[in-house]
Parts: structure tokens; sequence; C-alpha cells
């Protein structure tokens, strides 16, 4: 469950959070400041927020497949509930039920993931902190309560590794809550091509699109919603670079520190035994 490759390329702009200044307080920053301001502040934010939810996970990439997710302490549980619209019949409930009851009790399976969480983090951090000099930014419309910026790849930005290829290859918009300084919407498209080691290990195709949406769950905690990720391409390095994502996240509920791996399994069990029931959130 944890994040495609071409997932962790467009995650780092979902996960952009507050920063400390609103935007209309920062009068006389270029466009380039308020993205460094932004930059630094979502690395101190990243490390307060230690919230868990639970919440209704959509996936709509050629097999409708819903799912609860419930996010712990120890790990994340995800049950699947339907698919094409149509809720799991009782044998697949049963599977469903086993799978879930191994993962949880399988230590192994809980340290990959912990691991590959770990990994995404790291990848999301070092393209954050490649955002202001990956691209040229200016400041597109501003209206009272947004403000939107446009990207453009920097000709002159030195990529370090491949995923900084392919984010300085990227233009687009980035939409800006100015009341909270959240990241509310980035959209973008591949400019050219990438190809790597002469396209002989992989090319990634101009005109693959993708579109993050956040929103604000709680007071003060901000989720992705929605991801929409349409790049094609072939990279023998990559396992899922072709892949079609469109996903939307609804029905968050905040979970409490404590909450267990086995009343995690519990909560993801939809409410009344229908597949659109999430319930309320709490521990049993």
């Amino acid at each position: 469950m944890r994040l495609s490759f071409t997932s962790r390329l467009i995650a780092i702009f979902g996960f952009l959070l507050a920063g400390s200044l609103p935007l209309h307080a920062q009068g006389g920053k270029d466009a380039k400041e308020i993205v460094r301001t932004a930059m630094q502040s979502e690395l101190a934010a990243d490390l307060n927020d230690h919230s868990r939810w639970r919440f209704r996970d959509d996936q709509r990439d050629g097999t409708n497949t819903v799912s609860i997710v419930v996010e712990t302490d120890h790990g994340s549980v995800k049950r699947v509930i339907s698919r094409n619209g149509q809720p799991l019949n009782g044998g697949a409930t049963r599977a469903e039920d086993d799978r879930v009851r191994n993962f949880i009790h399988d230590p192994a399976l809980l340290a990959k993931q912990r691991k590959d969480g770990m990994q995404d983090g790291k990848n999301a951090e070092e393209l954050l902190r490649m955002l202001p000099e990956a691209f040229n930014w200016k400041v597109q419309s501003e209206d009272a309560q947004k403000i939107t910026l446009h990207f453009e790849p920097n000709p002159n930005f030195s990529p370090p590794d491949m995923q900084g290829r392919v984010l300085g290859q990227m233009a687009g918009e980035l939409v800006v809550d100015k009341g909270q300084n959240r990241i509310m919407t980035i959209s973008g498209r591949l400019t050219q091509d990438v190809t790597i080691g002469w396209g002989l290990l992989g090319r990634l195709h101009e005109g693959g699109t993708f579109r993050v949406e956040r929103r604000e769950v709680a007071p003060g905690l901000w989720q992705i919603t929605e991801t929409h990720v349409h790049i094609e391409g072939k990279a023998l390095f990559f396992k899922n670079i072709g892949q079609q994502q469109d996903e939307v996240q609804t029905e968050f509920t905040q979970v409490p520190h404590g909450t267990t791996l086995e009343q995690a399994a519990e909560m993801s069990k939809p409410a009344n035994g229908t597949a659109n029931g999430v319930g309320n959130g709490t521990p049993k």
C-alpha cells in the first residue's frame, strides 16, 4: 500500500504542509522565496504531525477497488471492501479477513511496510529540497483566499539523481491556501521525454500529467484527497513507471494513539456489513 515510483514523484507536492507565515504577510518576496519558505516550514511541520487516520480509499485504475485504511503507530491496515461497485461476497470477505489477520501477525510484512515508509519519506524530503531550484517560479494569480504559482523547468538545474531528472522536466501550477499557507492543488505535465541511459534503460514520454488535491480534514491537519497520475513510459529500474493511477480518499476520521493493529483490523471492517459504511473510527 506504499506509493509507487510515479506516486512518489508527485507525492512530494501533496505532502507540502503549512508554512509558519501566511503568504499575504510575505510582501516583497519573489515566488521562489515563497516556495523556499514553504519548503523549510514543511520540513519542520512534518516532524510535528503524528496524526493517524481512518479513511476510504477508492482506486480507479481498471478494476475499481474500494478499501478502508486504518493507520496506527505500529503500521497501517488496508482492507478491500468492494470491487467494481459490488461488495465482496462471502468467500472473498473471508479471504480478505485471512489476509488482514496474517498481515498484522507477520513481523516480516510489518517490517517491510515500515522500511518502505521510511524510504518514501526519504525520497519525499530529497525532492522537497529540490523544489525551489528545480523550477522557475512566478505568481500567476491571487485573490483573498488563495495564490496560484506557475512553474516551469529551470534549464540551469542539475539534478543529482533520476527522480530529480524527472522532477526537473515538469511544468504546471501550484495553488496555495493563503490563510494557512497550505498546498491545495498541484498539477503538471512532462514537458519533454525523459531518457535513461540514452533511452536504452528507459524513457518517460512527453505529455504525461499528474494532479494532486489536498484538503483540511481536521483543524490544522491536511491530507491528500485525490491523486491522478498518467505518465507513460518504461524504465528497467522502476516496476510501476507506466502505471496509470486515479485515487480518491474520503471520509477521514482520526485514530487515537495507542490503537493496536488488532483494533485497526476491526475498525477497517465496513459499518453494518456494507461496502459504503466507514463507521465512526473509534477502536473497539
